[in-house]
């Protein structure tokens, strides 16, 4: 279902010394250096899978994501999603998937939610009884159908995640990117996303890739993970052979674990 071999990817950022007079220089004249976001990740997942994606901030997470949506090209190495290659092939591989990330909306703000799950069916060209299907399906599933006739901007975080997640899947896609899906939501909303994703999981066999610093996320959806640190994958297993392995040195929290880790692999 989805493969990455050798992935890397480099980004040119300008530098600014301090000081005005400096600073003033660099208007003119700018100096640059190359960051290494991604250098040689490579890993597998199967169809049906739901995969927890981790590491500090700045480790490469969402560099990953956006390649493997095809929002960004690498610079190298090879990455076959559902047989297409994101990137080259993005106007017939974007019906395989959903995205959906914290901190950005693919909702219309000033319009109500219902309107924009429209919109969506008109660009995914979604058939009718399709789209009535699923939409009648998520509303319920996801306990929006109070607030889907609001406009976006009115709604609060946790019931715009709510509809973000709805409006992702509009389309049945195979695969689900979700980065941060549950950042800022309360207890209640929470549990109403993990029930959700679990659900999705199981009786559409959605392949589920999970990137979140939440730990608690991490261990109600997912059995495997993938840890990330310095654009290197450091870590690929099963969630219950860690938990073992460090239930001996004393870590009894997840997030112990994964703090440990971090210093085991100094990011």
């Amino acid at each position: 279902m989805i493969e990455l071999e050798g992935i890397c990817k480099s980004f040119k950022v300008s530098k600014r010394k301090e000081g005005l007079g400096k600073a003033a220089k660099a208007f003119f004249k700018r100096e640059y250096e190359t960051l290494k976001a991604l250098n040689n990740i490579s890993f597998q997942i199967k169809e049906g899978e739901m995969v927890g994606y981790i590491g500090p901030n700045g480790a490469g997470k969402s560099t990953t994501i956006k390649i493997m949506s095809g929002i960004l090209n690498p610079d190298s190495g090879k990455c076959i999603i559902n047989g297409k290659i994101p990137w080259k092939n993005r106007i017939e591989y974007v019906r395989d998937i959903g995205v959906v990330f914290g901190q950005r909306t693919q909702l219309w703000w000033d319009v109500p939610v219902i309107d924009s799950f429209f919109l969506l069916k008109d660009i995914y060209r979604i058939e009718n009884s399709s789209f009535k299907r699923n939409k009648d399906m998520l509303i319920q599933l996801l306990d929006i159908n109070d607030i889907v006739k609001i406009p976006t901007r009115q709604l609060s975080l946790g019931q715009r995640m709510r509809c973000e997640i709805a409006a992702s899947l509009l389309h049945s896609p195979k695969i689900l990117f979700l980065d941060e899906p549950t950042i800022g939501l309360d207890a209640i909303s929470k549990l109403t996303v993990r029930n959700f994703i679990n659900t999705i999981n199981k009786e559409n066999n959605t392949t589920i890739i999970l990137t979140t610093h939440d730990m608690q996320d991490i261990e109600a959806l997912t059995n495997r993970i993938i840890l990330i640190g310095k654009g290197k994958v450091l870590l690929d297993g099963k969630l219950e052979s860690l938990k073992h392995k460090f239930s001996e040195r004393g870590n009894t929290s997840l997030d112990e674990m994964v703090v440990s880790l971090y210093k085991e692999y100094k990011i």
